[in-house]
């Protein structure tokens, strides 16, 4: 059956690696790197070198000990690491620096700050940080990690194979670097090869998830059944996302096996009756399967916990237009377009509602 309606790409996982061209940056100029450097900082919530600014339960303790002792470099560090945890990146930027400005000669402060830029893509912030790191402590493996990291964003594969090395050379054991080297071998087309680091980097460290992903997602591009294990070992790690489970309907669904997505899909509502994805997959699906009044209620639905989702509006649009209750349709496609103004299926869906009158 061909299928009708806009379906979400099966790759829709991202590890923040795209392909772009790196400037030069000259080491001198890392002082010149403030929290201006980063979108992601514009929103920025009061932060003081004593912690009172920064009122979390998780911090009260470290807080008193920094107003007790306000130069201690290292408390700054351990409450930026706290608060990254807690996902407070601005306030572990501040943190950061902070320990930074107070003791310049620790890797860690820096690699900190060059790791958190380069996780909300300030590439170019990141890099002087890093180099920094590199120069007080050669063998700085988080460092050298991000490093790789870069030379990956650059498709410069032989300089992210030798700063992983140098870490391997340390650790043998160290997984981050088995999926570093996983990922190059993948972007290289050389996937028996990326399978190895990633299976060895499981073996490392069973919980990691990453890895776990870029297997069931090679496998899920071979149609191997095997991908399913990898999602679900993926959701066992951690189950705070529920993207790994989605992407066991997406397997199913690829393939037009509806009554298996279907009971994911049931999975997934029993754990979050708010995951958006489920109804709008399963509105999907009774889309094919002709089920257009059905459908209409899961997109609804989808709508209701996502109030832009835009997919879903079209998709219900689409219902709409099928039952020949045009203008129900069209108000679809304008509310899709609302969300997103480029959004072309649903200028294309009405122009053809337009050209029928």
């Amino acid at each position: 059956m061909k299928p009708f309606g806009i379906q979400i790409d099966s790759k829709y996982f991202f590890l923040g690696l795209q392909k772009k061209l790196m400037p030069k940056i000259i080491l001198s100029m890392l002082l010149c790197f403030g929290l201006s450097s980063c979108g992601f900082f514009a929103k920025e919530t009061k932060n003081t070198s004593t912690g009172t600014g920064i009122d979390l339960p998780e911090t009260a303790a470290i807080n008193e000990k920094i107003a007790k002792n306000p130069k201690e470099a290292s408390l700054y560090f351990k409450r930026g690491l706290i608060l990254h945890e807690l996902k407070k990146d601005s306030l572990a930027l501040s943190d950061f620096q902070k320990a930074v400005n107070l003791d310049s000669t620790k890797a860690e402060y820096f690699s900190a700050v060059g790791d958190l830029l380069f996780e909300h893509k300030d590439v170019t912030g990141s890099i002087p940080w890093i180099q920094k790191a590199i120069f007080l402590n050669p063998d700085d493996p988080t460092a050298h990690l991000k490093m790789a990291k870069l030379f990956l964003f650059s498709e410069d594969y032989p300089k992210a194979f030798s700063e992983i090395n140098v870490v391997l050379r340390t650790n043998v054991y160290n997984p981050e670097a088995y999926f570093l080297k996983g990922m190059c071998y993948k972007n290289m087309k050389d996937t028996a090869k990326a399978i190895s680091s990633f299976q060895t980097s499981i073996q490392a460290e069973p919980r990691y998830v990453d890895a776990h992903m870029q297997l069931a997602l090679i496998y899920d591009a071979k149609r191997d059944p095997i991908a399913l294990k990898y999602f679900e070992n993926a959701y066992k790690a951690d189950s705070s996302s529920l993207e790994p489970l989605y992407g066991q309907v997406m397997f199913w669904q690829n393939q037009e096996n509806y009554p298996e997505a279907k009971k994911v899909i049931n999975r997934l509502v029993s754990i979050d009756r708010t995951y958006a994805k489920s109804y709008y997959n399963m509105g999907w699906m009774l889309l094919q399967e002709d089920s257009t009044e059905k459908a209409i209620r899961q997109f609804g639905i989808a709508i209701q916990e996502k109030p832009d989702y835009v997919e879903a509006y079209y998709n219900r649009g689409l219902c709409y237009e099928i039952q020949g209750n045009h203008a129900q349709a069209i108000e679809d496609y304008n509310q899709a377009l609302t969300f997103n103004p480029d959004y072309e299926p649903s200028k294309s869906a009405l122009q053809r509602i337009k050209n029928k009158k």
